[in-house]
């Protein structure tokens, strides 16, 4: 077959997949070669790579290429989730697909020229045809982290490997970038992945048996121009007096931390909102619930909080459950809480019911003088409790300040605070927030870590407020309806196969969004012995087991 035509054949099992990757192939120029092409002693074809000096790298073993692509893809054991950077002669693509508990084959690689050449050459229409198969070439930093976060679920595919082909990567700058860029990806989804084996059966539980309450929850919300969040920092204590002056001007939304802090100084918000579905969020509430509160509860928040008040509102997050439910069931009010915080979540909903100025308070992001809390919060009533003499109050405090590394900070007022790594990045999540928000956040003064948000609002949004929280939906059948519905596409969700990625290919678009809502629990679920197949009937037999559990 002539190179021509090898390249036209190519290209065309690439477009069946990656139309637009395949017209980029196409418009190539190459103005010089970057590859020769050698054979190896077995009659295989070796890319090398030929040099600013003109001398040739071959990217593969000249004596038997394949045995050495199958004994590196040997040494993978729990990943099947394989980054190859570099395609070369595709032999590692070729071993790496031979097995079937690989799931996914995801390819890195830079210069288009060179790539056409590769095209010219070598047959890989055997890769583009397989689901398991994705190629990525000339991918800036963004791309490749975006790339990484769609197709990496390790509930489905356990851990995940790079494996660089040696000659194509070496000093090469672009693969460099995109080993960092690689990193930074699965640090995130680690982290995610990490969230959801610690939460993920409890947000399922939680949400499954708060239907019931949700059917008949009433959706109407205020509207309004001007809001004051309070968060539990301990710059709130100081802060109270400058809040209660201003009391009546704002509607006031109180974190849950901050609730007990705010009846411990006689002030009642208007609203409270939780995100957390632990049970220790019930010691927030420990100081009582006021009658003419609103209570926005996420819908994987703890059941019993329902019965704190009859004046309660529900809202959808990203869990892939509540959105499901949202558009099958109820249309339920959405709300970002991507910043992992219940401060972050109060302002999303300060600015979702129409708030232009929000105003925050007790926002520390850190322990000024080394105290977390304001007067009032939970802890204190619960250290007390606690205490002995042998463990004091003090005792326990700083135990639990020093549970997780510190930094000292000095202000330029040369006060001081302890800072985390994780409320560092608490801050500057609500700070990136502050700059897409058509609301302005106005921070208080106070004793934390400084923040740094946007300081003004534009005057084409200064009056477009409106509320965009509430919704008027009635739910399409019953909660216990939905539930036995939701149950039996669980139950009758197709068997898997060999492996994920040919599962997902196979499965319907209904399926794959229904797919998604159970993922959070099989992360929880999963354990090391235990493949892709496994995982997935042991978490469909949990969340069939949770709804039947129902009364």
């Amino acid at each position: 077959m002539g190179k021509n035509a090898l390249f036209d054949k190519n290209l065309l099992a690439l477009s069946e997949k990656n139309q637009k990757l395949s017209e980029r192939v196409r418009r190539a120029e190459a103005p010089c070669a970057t590859y020769t092409f050698l054979e190896s002693r077995q009659g295989d074809k070796i890319p090398a790579l030929v040099d600013p000096a003109g001398s040739a790298r071959p990217l593969h073993s000249m004596v038997d290429p394949r045995k050495e692509a199958t004994r590196l893809i040997s040494t993978v054991e729990t990943e099947s989730f394989l980054v190859l950077l570099g395609l070369g002669g595709g032999y590692y693509v070729e071993a790496a697909l031979e097995r079937d508990d690989i799931g996914v084959v995801l390819v890195v690689e830079y210069d288009l020229s060179g790539l056409a050449e590769l095209f010219s050459e070598i047959d890989y229409t055997r890769f583009f045809r397989d689901a398991r198969f994705h190629l990525l070439a000339d991918a800036c930093e963004s791309e490749l982290r975006e790339n990484i976060l769609d197709l990496y679920q390790p509930a489905l595919y356990g851990g995940i490997r790079v494996i660089p082909t040696r000659s194509r990567t070496v000093n090469e700058p672009n693969f460099i970038m995109a080993t960092d860029a690689i990193q930074a990806a699965i640090t995130r989804v680690s982290a995610d992945f990490s969230v959801q084996a610690h939460f993920g059966k409890r947000w399922f539980s939680n949400i499954v048996r708060n239907l019931k309450s949700a059917e008949t929850a009433r959706d109407d919300t205020p509207e309004i121009r001007r809001a004051a969040v309070t968060a539990a920092g301990s710059s709130l204590s100081a802060q109270i007096p400058a809040l209660r002056q201003k009391r009546d001007e704002l509607f006031l939304i109180a974190t849950d931390t901050s609730l007990p802090c705010l009846l411990h100084e006689k002030l009642t918000p208007d609203a409270v909102i939780t995100i957390d579905c632990q049970h220790i969020s019930y010691h927030h509430f420990m100081a009582g619930f006021p009658d003419n509160t609103l209570l926005f509860l996420d819908l994987a928040s703890p059941p019993g909080f329902t019965r704190l008040t009859k004046n309660y509102r529900f809202f959808a997050t990203d869990h892939p459950l509540t959105r499901y439910i949202s558009r099958t069931w109820k249309d339920l009010p959405s709300l970002d809480v991507s910043g992992g915080n219940v401060t972050y979540a109060a302002i999303s909903l300060a600015e979702q019911l129409g708030a232009r100025e929000i105003e925050l308070y007790g926002a520390d992001f850190a322990c000024p003088n080394g105290v977390p809390y304001a007067r009032g919060a939970y802890t204190y009533s619960v250290f007390a409790k606690k205490q002995s003499r042998l463990s004091p109050l003090e005792t326990q405090a700083s135990a639990f300040l020093y549970r997780v590394p510190l930094s000292k900070v000095r202000r330029s007022d040369d006060s001081w605070y302890y800072e985390t790594e994780t409320l560092k990045f608490y801050r500057e999540g609500l700070e990136e927030k502050s700059e897409r928000m058509d609301a302005v956040i106005i921070p208080q003064p106070g004793f934390g870590a400084p923040m740094n948000v946007k300081k003004s609002i534009s005057i084409n949004t200064r009056d477009s407020s409106r509320n965009k929280f509430e919704r008027h939906s009635k739910p399409s059948m019953t909660a216990k309806k939905f539930l036995e519905f939701y149950r039996d596409k669980i139950a009758n969700l197709p068997k898997p196969g060999k492996n994920a990625a040919e599962y997902l290919a196979s499965l319907r678009e209904e399926d794959r969004a229904l797919l998604a809502t159970i993922l959070p629990a099989a992360a929880a679920l999963k354990q090391g012995s235990l493949n892709f197949a496994e995982t997935l009937e042991a978490t469909k037999a949990y969340c069939v087991s949770r709804i039947k559990a129902l009364p």
